[in-house]
């Protein structure tokens, strides 16, 4: 394997992170818009993408092996590594090209699973809101096992 290898497992691995992103937009959509029925399906489709980028990370790691053998740099070498131990020509501005891409889309991955999972905390907030005004038993037990005497719901049990 060669630097050409290795560009071809960047570009997969940019082409994930940036369905991850469009996957955690279209949840974030979801929530936004009080669509719960379909929170299930848009988490799959997380979850996948996230099982195709793993086994992405390990055909880069294994194609980053082998440009840094052939280019005498000490294992295991990181992007910025292999950039900077370039021979002359075009890959280090390619690999500095996918590095610049990878860390933008990370970065946008991270600010987006944040607003997430704000959104998420809001909406279970609501549904135990929600439960608690209904005035059903929520089949909650105290420390001694016993079943709660009231009908309120409880998050902490006061009474340790």
């Amino acid at each position: 394997m060669g630097p050409n290898e290795l560009s071809v497992q960047l570009w997969r691995e940019r082409e994930l992170l940036e369905m991850l992103l469009f996957k955690l937009e279209e949840q974030e959509l979801l929530l936004a818009a009080g669509r719960s029925r379909w929170i299930q399906h848009a988490s799959r489709e997380i979850e996948e993408v996230l099982s195709r980028l793993a086994g992405a990370g390990l055909s880069r790691t294994v194609a980053a092996a082998a440009v840094a053998e052939a280019w005498g740099v000490e294992e295991p070498a990181t992007l910025r590594e292999l950039i900077a131990h370039a021979p002359a020509g075009p890959w280090a501005d390619i690999f500095g090209e996918h590095l610049r891409a990878l860390t933008q889309v990370t970065s946008e991955i991270a600010q987006l699973r944040e607003v997430s999972e704000q959104q998420l905390r809001t909406v279970l907030r609501a549904t135990q809101e929600t439960i608690a005004g209904l005035g059903i038993d929520t089949g909650e037990y105290t420390t001694r096992g016993e079943k709660a005497s009231d009908d309120s719901a409880r998050i902490i049990d006061t009474s340790m």
